[in-house]
């Protein structure tokens, strides 16, 4: 297996680390320094396991609050690589309910399945008999298309993992427009123009008329108040 490493960074100047797997397994510098790194040069089916860091200071006798835990899966080449299938195809349209179904001989295994760029596997199942795993996903969108892969762990090596088996690709297409929607909404569209055609014409003769009768008025009252004509004889 090949070699491994973690750091556990320091929180206070001059503190030891030290890194410690929930079990039996511990490790640990008594270097006063600002962090610590603890490195496996062969790792082994023991050193899988969930680990957290500790660190104490020479001033006091205590020790600080455990870290968050991190965990250590190791791949063991001597499982056979799960299969994979989906169902009902690897092309769906949008909204369509899928399944993806993973199995391997029997060995009484949890299932991960994982889907490319996911650092973490996205799901998992404990099947209660058989060696199999179905996970469905309901209204599939074009988020969900991808590449997905099966892993499995045995129940009693939680950090002992399969390789990762074949893959399978989801491609999932927005669901075409029903036939006619596309001429239906060119029409709303034309509709829509003439409407307001008609309307910026009818509010447009409505101010001609207003400014054309507001005239005659004018020139009627010019008319009543000119100065009578005097003819001589």
């Amino acid at each position: 297996m090949s070699p491994c490493g973690a750091t556990c960074p320091g929180w206070l100047p001059g503190s030891g680390c030290t890194r410690k797997e929930v079990g039996s397994y511990n490790k640990g510098k008594e270097k006063e320094q600002d962090a610590a790194e603890f490195s496996f040069v062969s790792t082994q089916r023991e050193h899988a396991g969930r680990y957290r860091c500790q660190y104490r200071v020479s001033w006091s006798v205590g020790a600080s609050e455990k870290s968050d835990p991190v965990e250590l899966v190791l791949t063991d080449h001597s499982y056979s690589p799960p299969s994979i299938s989906i169902h009902p195809e690897q092309h769906v349209e949008m909204g369509t309910n899928i399944t993806i179904r993973c199995w391997n001989k029997d060995y009484g295994a949890t299932f991960l399945l994982h889907k490319d760029g996911s650092s973490d596997p996205i799901k998992h199942q404990d099947p209660s008999g058989g060696g199999a795993a179905n996970f469905t996903f309901l209204a599939m969108t074009p988020a969900d298309s991808g590449t997905y892969r099966c892993s499995y762990h045995p129940k009693a090596s939680l950090f002992v993992s399969s390789p990762l088996g074949d893959s399978v690709t989801l491609e999932v297409t927005p669901t075409p427009a029903p036939p006619g929607t596309e001429e239906q909404s060119r029409a709303n569209v034309v509709m829509a123009l003439v409407r307001g055609f008609v309307a910026a014409l009818v509010f447009g003769l409505g101010v001609f008329f207003v400014i054309d009768a507001r005239s005659l008025w004018i020139r009627r009252d010019d008319n009543c108040g000119a100065p009578p004509v005097t003819v001589s004889v």
